[in-house]
């Protein structure tokens, strides 16, 4: 009798699970499989973060119109260029699956590595979540009749599998997709940039002064946010100090140029006002590319069509890319005792983190049942800010501590790059705190609580 996904997959589950459990009297594996070069490692870095120029960004307009969230959209770049260089130096001196996790833990001790670590894995659990509701509801547009939460479940499912599977395989899986999206995104930019107008730009400008630069930074952070997971699949990169700094840089510099492609070419098209609300409405849409293709083409248009089938794809490769890094940050929080240990074992043949990749699903599902998509992403980038913050204090504590570590790849422009990003990084998380209070303490009463767990049933001893 053949079996349902779902049964499949909690089977598979099972025996994962088992597995881990019939080895834990013999020898273990306890080091990933190395498999991923370059190129790979380019890839996964655009695909965590390629969602961010599909959906999302475009509702920091009416906080700051188009000139207001360029203007955090530069900041954010900014802090965005030089904290990666300055991550990259960590990765690659220190290529664990922990990334800020393990900085933080070297630089500070276990007290403040504990917290960049809880920091990050809050960021690539709640940032899923988000992404799943996303994909059903785009779904949704083609198949009415399924649940957007059923489709983000399943979703949940079948890439949590595939990473299960075999990070090659996913890896590979991730690269297709995201060299897919990339492409939607040029096509994008060349149909709509010959119909850009800087009086369309230009319409209604600052709604809410200068300050409303503020409010809109978390939107622009959407941009690029996720793009240090790069650092947490160092353990299953084949060189990873050469190849984690090109992958980072280059990755790096691809998003900057797509997101300002999509930015300008968005709204130049009929203001920023056509790709916020649905047509005749006040409702905020999730589908601005959509809306600007639209309006130049038409919606029965060859290009508007191939847009939104592919623009899935940039959400299943931002979806499936944060999965694989969030369960590497995971292992490496079990593996070092900071979590329960079952955390920290991979699976005996497939050389992959399947408790922890399992576990992320089941908080997965949590947040999906909230139905809050839009604080969760609030929450995802309050722990990535606080993860900024602490990783470039630590890559300066370092730098004092450690001079004689050997660093294959060094900060271009130290002391000032760094001191740059901390500084934006810092401003950012201040921001936020400031006009999302609220999600603020939640944010604070996770962290403490989860600070208090560490204090008293690790006894901060690791």
């Amino acid at each position: 009798m053949r079996k349902t996904p779902t049964a499949a997959t909690a089977t598979f589950a099972s025996e994962v699970f088992s597995s881990n459990a019939q080895t834990e009297s013999t020898a273990e594996p306890q080091e990933l499989k190395r498999t991923l070069g370059p190129v790979m490692v380019w890839g996964l870095g655009v695909a965590y973060v390629i969602s961010g120029m599909y959906f999302g960004w475009n509702l920091g307009l009416p906080a700051g119109g188009p000139y207001g969230l360029l203007a955090a959209t530069i900041l954010v770049t900014i802090m965005y260029m030089t904290f990666v260089m300055g991550y990259s130096e960590l990765s690659c001196a220190m290529p664990k699956a922990g990334g800020a996790f393990v900085y933080a833990n070297r630089a500070f001790g276990s007290k403040i590595g504990f917290i960049a670590g809880a920091a990050q894995i809050l960021e690539f659990l709640f940032a899923p979540p988000a992404i799943a509701y996303a994909i059903g509801a785009y779904v949704n547009l083609f198949f009415p009749s399924l649940s957007p939460l059923a489709i983000a479940m399943v979703s949940y499912l079948a890439f949590t599998g595939l990473n299960i599977y075999g990070v090659q395989q996913s890896a590979t899986f991730a690269l297709i997709v995201t060299v897919l999206a990339v492409l939607e995104l040029l096509i994008f930019s060349a149909v709509t940039i010959p119909s850009f107008s800087w009086a369309a730009f230009s319409l209604d400008p600052l709604p809410n002064g200068w300050t409303g630069i503020f409010p809109a930074i978390p939107y622009a952070i959407w941009f690029y946010l996720a793009i240090e997971g790069v650092a947490n699949t160092a353990e299953e990169v084949k060189n990873p100090q050469r190849d984690l700094s090109i992958g980072f840089i280059t990755s790096m510099i691809t998003l900057v140029i797509l997101a300002l492609l999509v930015f300008f070419s968005s709204i130049g098209v009929g203001g920023w006002k056509q790709i916020v609300y649905l047509p005749g409405t006040t409702t905020p849409s999730d589908s601005p590319l959509p809306l600007a293709m639209g309006a130049v083409v038409g919606s029965g248009h060859f290009f508007y069509h191939l847009l939104v089938s592919i623009g899935l794809f940039g959400l299943v490769a931002s979806f499936h890319g944060i999965i694989l890094v969030a369960g590497r940050a995971t292992f490496e929080f079990g593996r070092m005792g900071y979590a329960p240990k079952f955390l920290g074992k991979i699976h005996n043949t497939r050389l992959t983190p399947a408790n922890a990749l399992l576990i992320n699903m089941l908080i997965g599902f949590l947040a999906l049942l909230t139905g809050r998509t839009g604080e969760i992403i609030t929450l995802s980038v309050f722990g990535a800010l606080t993860l900024y913050v602490l990783s470039m204090m630590s890559l300066f504590r370092l730098r004092k501590t450690e001079p004689t570590l050997e660093r294959p790849f060094r900060t271009p422009g130290y002391p000032v790059v760094p001191a740059i990003a901390l500084v934006l990084a810092a401003l950012a998380l201040i921001t936020m705190t400031y006009y999302n209070f609220k999600l603020a303490v939640i944010y604070t009463a996770i962290m403490t609580a989860g600070y208090l767990w560490f204090l008293f049933v690790t006894r901060g001893k690791k």
